[in-house]
């Protein structure tokens, strides 16, 4: 190969190594994983009284936290150019009286995904209202379990 062609392959060459790197996630927190969770969690709150389909106020606070979280998720994961339409496989046939402590498991399991460093600045605010709309959905949860269970507030 000849200098001259060399030269001329450099350009192309640099540009498949960009391209290569494009799709290369950084350090991004789990935010698809996390979307997933919350998506299961506000299906638990949502589905405890097929009877008829009332959720207490407890309950709907949960559901407004996970709504509010799962938005700051998606744009955050808009940002990083992740397919966060995919959805999870939710098991309907759990008991109604297991389903508070599910969603409760999920929505810490969202809050850990989403505790990951973020290298994204643009992403950082979004970051942390999400996990602020978790934190809230896990102490709505407990109140929730705990006024079922009729016992104080873990």
């Amino acid at each position: 190969m000849k200098i001259s062609q060399l030269l001329l392959s450099l350009p192309f060459l640099a540009a498949l190594s960009l391209s290569a790197h494009a799709d290369e996630p950084g350090r991004h927190p789990a935010y698809v994983h996390a979307m997933n969770d919350l998506r299961e969690a506000n299906w638990m709150v949502e589905h405890r009284h097929p009877e008829n389909g009332n959720i207490n106020a407890a309950e709907q606070r949960v559901s407004d936290e996970i709504h509010a979280a799962y938005r700051e998720l998606k744009q955050a994961a808009s940002y990083d150019g992740k397919d966060f339409r995919n959805k999870p496989d939710i098991d309907t046939s759990m008991p109604r009286e297991g389903m508070m402590h599910r969603a409760l498991e999920a929505l810490r399991l969202a809050h850990t995904a989403v505790a990951q460093p973020e290298d994204d600045s643009r992403s950082r605010d979004m970051q942390h209202r999400a996990l602020q709309h978790i934190d809230s959905a896990i102490d709505a949860a407990k109140h929730a379990i705990a006024e079922v269970n009729g016992k104080p507030r873990r």
